[in-house]
């Protein structure tokens, strides 16, 4: 019984660590990674759970050139970030309120704070959003799709699969990015990676190696204590 506590203990530490250490990464090496590591973290994340295993997800992976073509399509687009529209689906609400006003302005912040950009310099937030469009120099980049005759649970199903994504690449000493950014470009993406019509593209998601010497990875997000938001129900 000893013992198998003790392993349990260990897993636990091993799959929390991957947890906790996952955040956003805006900034990564050049160094290449092997098709064998991208191919097993999909397969890894593709045991989330789906409703009726349906599966709903498809992902183009792109490097190289096909991912520089991607980028250059969306920046020579002349379509502003703040300009673009979400006519696919609505990834924020129309108006922000409380409590979530509050959290995302502070994560806006802090990022640009942390890359020394004052709150009325505007070119340099937006040179800095640009950076979504090369995947923040990271040489894989991700663009992840969905059938639109799917509905709203295939969406939340969507979303384990990404976590699992993001936990599996962090158990193999890799960062990613997910990107909602990619979304409202899907018609400057489709042409370059012939996606469907009937395929949404849901967003993208840069993945590789951290550059440590960079401050926009030197900042961290919190969170909100569970008394915020859990309730216990007896």
């Amino acid at each position: 019984m000893l013992e198998k506590n003790i392993r349990i203990a260990s897993d636990a530490e091993i799959v929390d660590e991957a947890i906790t250490s996952r955040r956003s990464v805006r900034a990564f090496l050049s160094d290449m990674v092997d098709d064998n590591t991208i191919r097993a973290i999909l397969a890894v994340a593709a045991r989330a759970p789906s409703g009726t295993n349906m599966q709903p997800w498809r992902v183009y992976v792109t490097r190289g050139e096909v991912k520089q073509r991607i980028s250059d399509a969306i920046l020579n687009s002349g379509i502003r970030a703040e300009k673009a529209e979400r006519d696919e689906y609505r990834y924020y609400p129309d108006q922000f309120f409380e409590p979530y006003l509050t959290r995302r302005r502070a994560n806006g912040f802090g990022l640009y704070g942390a890359l020394g950009i004052g709150r009325r310099e505007v070119d340099k937030m937006r040179a800095q959003h640009d950076r979504n469009f090369i995947f923040f120099d990271a040489p894989v980049g991700m663009i992840f799709t969905i059938d639109r005759r799917l509905n709203q649970g295939s969406w939340i199903d969507y979303g384990m699969f990404l976590q699992n994504i993001m936990v599996a690449a962090r158990g193999r000493g890799l960062h990613t990015c997910p990107q909602a950014a990619f979304a409202p470009y899907h018609r400057q993406i489709r042409p370059v990676l012939n996606i469907p019509d009937e395929e949404i593209v849901v967003c993208g998601m840069a993945l590789g190696y951290e550059d440590t010497s960079k401050p926009e990875n030197e900042f961290r997000t919190d969170r909100a204590p569970l008394e915020d938001w859990v309730t216990f129900a007896e």
